[in-house]
């Protein structure tokens, strides 16, 4: 694991921090489970987190290493549910929720798909949630491609044999004389082994680098100077990813409650209508989608009476460089924004340009990786303790996420609507969209102890992006 993962990995411990994904995909008919499973069984065989499992290493010594599950239980993962009868939109969404809030074994891959059929109008639906340390939101809209399809009558890949590609995976696992950090084998003198080895290895590498670095000192005067500006444009870095507001507190007064419960709701807005409203603002479609959630919170609060001088908010900025599928490369962004009463073109300015500005002081991988690797040499109670405290200084967070421009089938079933499940993670809502076929389709998953009235916020949030989709028409 990097470190990044394994930080994912010790604080999924706490349910309030729950860093993981999911999502609802509803679809015209029921899926075939059986077309369904046979797919799945080739993405497992193509995608090696889906059938590994997590093996700690000693203490904090070294992150965890993933390893292959010999005890793979494949129909463990995939299941097949129906609503009772009547069931509505609002059963599937309490459903997932309680799904979703069902915690991981952690001895087993950590992933889980669950068909749901008995929707109204014989519609049906998809549900999956999935570790963050597998993978972040582009690999899961990469994964996905494995099983879906451009038609509704595609033809089936070949079988695939899983307990071979296992035995395969086994035995590449022993041959190889690099494992670093956690144990394959049970044994503890192993682990402990392999873990001091890890941390002599990392060590001796940080050693080699400060003599290589002395060496080159004299022969370039410069060269102190230089590695003296770069460590300050490190930690100017380091402060605007993590540093948001600064020493000013801001944030909702009504939002300060924090818990390990979810609600769940769902909300659409034109795509064309979004890249139109955008343009003729100044911006782009994400810009139009945050400043969408901050005037829909605004407006949220005002109806309570409540006044905010500003929000504290998150944002992901991708930091991929290549099509893998799996892992995890990006970077959460804090910045703050206007709470107060304005115009929707002077909202929309502030947020574009507070979000480039943050976006700008992202350096290579950003600073999530440095933290990790720091975070994971302590206790997890000290280090979910920092989190939740960092947590509930920050109203909402956000990520936007690209998926297929055409329409895309399940197994048989054509998907209409996709509900994005994004990590609360201690704040009191995530607001995630993936643009689908003409759509931002959002998800709005929420902690009901910070916002006590979950539907209201959907309706403000609605009504913000309708206000917003009326700038399309200025030129």
């Amino acid at each position: 694991m990097s470190d990044a993962e394994a930080l994912m990995w010790h604080i999924e411990k706490d349910p309030w921090l729950n860093p993981n994904g999911g999502m609802v995909t509803i679809l015209d008919r029921p899926v075939d489970f059986e077309q369904f499973r046979h797919r799945m069984r080739r993405a497992v065989a193509r995608i090696p987190r889906l059938r590994e499992r997590v093996v700690p290493g000693l203490g904090r010594l070294s992150p965890p290493v993933w390893s292959t599950d010999t005890e793979l239980e494949f129909d463990y993962h995939l299941r097949h549910l129906s609503l009772p009868e009547g069931g509505t939109v609002r059963d599937l969404y309490d459903l997932a929720t309680r799904l979703y809030e069902d915690p991981f074994d952690r001895t087993r891959p950590l992933w889980q798909f669950v068909v749901i059929d008995g929707l109204p109008g014989g519609r049906g639906a998809l549900f999956w949630k999935m570790h963050h340390s597998i993978t972040d939101g582009i690999g899961a809209v990469r994964l996905s491609e494995l099983y879906m399809e451009r038609e509704r009558e595609a033809p089936l890949p070949p079988e695939v044999d899983l307990d071979e590609v296992i035995a395969q995976s086994v035995a590449a696992e022993a041959a190889d004389t690099t494992e670093q950090g956690g144990d394959r084998s049970h044994s503890l003198v192993g682990t402990a082994a392999r873990s001091v080895g890890h941390l002599w290895r990392r060590q001796a590498g940080v050693v080699r680098r400060g003599v290589a670095e002395l060496a080159l000192w004299g022969a370039d005067v410069r060269r102190p100077v230089d590695i003296g500006q770069e460590a300050v444009a490190n930690l100017r870095s380091l402060y605007s990813q993590v540093g948001g507001g600064g020493d000013v507190p801001g944030g909702s007064p009504l939002w300060r409650n924090r818990s390990r419960h979810r609600h769940l709701e769902g909300l659409r807005v034109p795509l064309d209508e979004a890249k139109a409203a955008g343009k003729a603002l100044g911006g782009s479609v994400n810009d139009f989608f945050v400043t969408g959630a901050v005037a829909g919170s605004a407006a949220y609060h005002a109806a309570r009476g409540v006044a905010v001088d500003a929000f504290n908010i998150s944002f992901v900025v991708s930091t991929r460089t290549d099509d893998a599928i799996g892992g995890n490369s990006f970077t959460p962004t804090r910045v703050q924004v206007p709470g107060r009463d304005m115009a929707v073109e002077a909202l929309f300015a502030e947020v574009r340009d507070g979000m480039a500005g943050r976006r700008a002081g992202v350096r290579g991988q950003g600073a999530l990786s440095g933290l990790a690797a720091i975070a994971n040499l302590l206790p997890t109670s000290v280090v979910t303790g920092v989190a939740r405290s960092q947590a509930g200084r920050m109203d909402f967070a956000t990520s936007n996420l690209r998926a297929a421009p055409f329409p895309m089938f399940i197994s048989g079933a054509e998907i209409l609507e996709n509900v994005t499940m994004g990590p609360v993670a201690g704040t009191a809502f995530n607001l995630t969209t993936i643009s689908y076929n003409g759509s931002l389709d959002m998800g709005i998953f929420i902690d009901p102890v910070a916002v006590e009235e979950p539907s209201a916020l959907r309706d403000c949030l609605e009504a913000a992006y309708g206000e917003l989709g009326s700038c399309a028409s200025v030129s």
